[in-house]
């Protein structure tokens, strides 16, 4: 039988369900308590009705969150583009084509290097309170090493991506179309199997709307459900793209036009936003304020890659949502949690009510708000996954 735990004296509980506490989407309950039978959710409350349990935990006048869900992420890889990083933080503008470099590497890696770096990256994400990560291949560019890639992936999460339309390889580059027909031949059977998702970078220099189209449309007859990254560089089709085929999200989001807002805003399609890559590449930083504004779902994700976002801290990513994307301290923390949820399209994480799972953090500070009021603090003090404290 599973044990009880109940977590008490909590300053703050978000609970991302606005039927409780304030009423507020964040569902904020004052002076709390949450239990935890087994790897769930079990009861939250007022700290003085809390209910009998086998093992009791002060939070000490602390808040308490929602684990991280980190909606997007590139941890298959090897190497390194430090040289990039800092010419570009030189002057030079951001495209596509470092990613060459990586997938050179990747492709030159052991499986025991590129399981090292996937797990060595999940560790210090999970430790800064992202309990829930998707990640891609995509640096891979064959059939073998996109496959391994993401059998390497699938060992550590449910939330894999096959990301074959990454770029078009050097080894392609006089004839895209072969390789469009191998993302949607021979590579997707051998990749399906390991995957939930399909993603395509829809962006000029990557591939076009017709080739993201058949790219996306392969995937679902293998029944991996789309994603997109979707108007990163500049405007294009793949935001009207993302909505038509249903896509759970379209990522980054950086140009949009008006017809782009109101489709997300009347779809089903999350708008992901992923700050690091703007503070990585001094590039031009989402509106959130415009997307929110017009009802989009927004979440906020890390996009921790080793080119242009090398960052596995939700936190630095919220409070650079806050600062420069118009987002309030509540609606980060929102789209970081619950908002990467739906990215998802999952209701059994980033929230903290019955039944869903027992994956929180306490914050070391009485509030959510100190994660963009305190950036780069690492205010995150204890973590719980699937009801287990991290250690």
């Amino acid at each position: 039988m599973s044990s009880t735990t109940v977590i008490t004296n909590i300053a703050s509980l978000v609970t991302n369900d606005p039927s409780l506490g304030d009423g507020s989407p964040l569902g904020l309950i004052q002076d709390a308590a949450v239990v935890i039978d087994g790897d769930r959710i079990a009861w939250t409350g007022e700290s003085r009705k809390a209910p009998v349990t086998d093992n009791r935990v002060d939070a000490g006048g602390r808040a308490v969150i929602p684990g991280f869900v980190d909606s997007h992420s590139h941890l298959v890889f090897a190497g390194d583009r430090t040289q990039e990083f800092n010419a570009r933080m030189s002057g030079r503008i951001y495209t596509a084509r470092g990613i060459h470099t990586t997938v050179a590497a990747t492709r030159a890696a052991s499986d025991e290097n590129l399981e090292r770096n996937l797990t060595r990256y999940l560790r210090e994400a999970l430790l800064q309170g992202t309990t829930t990560f998707e990640t891609k291949s995509g640096y891979g560019l064959t059939v073998e090493d996109e496959a391994r890639a993401l059998r390497i992936a699938s060992a550590h999460t449910d939330e894999v991506t096959y990301l074959g339309a990454h770029i078009v390889p050097p080894d392609y580059a006089d004839d895209p179309a072969a390789y469009v027909a191998l993302v949607t031949g021979e590579m997707l059977d051998a990749c399906a199997p390991y995957a939930r998702w399909v993603d395509v970078f829809c962006e000029k220099g990557a591939f076009d709307g017709d080739q993201a189209r058949a790219i996306l449309t392969a995937g679902k007859t293998k029944g991996l459900h789309p994603r997109v990254h979707a108007n990163q560089l500049s405007y294009g089709p793949g935001i009207q793209l993302a909505v038509e085929l249903d896509a759970a999200s379209a990522d980054h989001c950086t140009h949009l036009t008006d017809t782009d807002v109101d489709a997300l805003a009347s779809g089903d399609t999350v708008a992901t936003l992923l700050p690091g890559a703007e503070f990585s590449t001094r590039a031009e930083w989402p509106n959130a304020r415009r997307l929110l504004d017009a009802g989009a779902t927004v979440a906020l994700s890390t996009d921790c890659n080793p080119g242009s976002s090398f960052t596995s801290s939700v936190p630095f990513c919220i409070a650079l949502a806050v600062r420069h994307m118009h987002m309030t301290p509540d609606e980060a923390l929102w789209s970081a949690t619950a908002g990467g949820a739906a990215a998802l399209r999952r209701e059994d994480i980033g929230r903290l009510t019955p039944g869903a799972h027992a994956d929180l953090a306490i914050l070391d500070a009485p509030s959510h708000v100190h994660l963009a009021y305190r950036p780069g603090v690492p205010l995150v003090s204890r973590v719980w996954r699937r009801g287990a404290p991290v250690t």
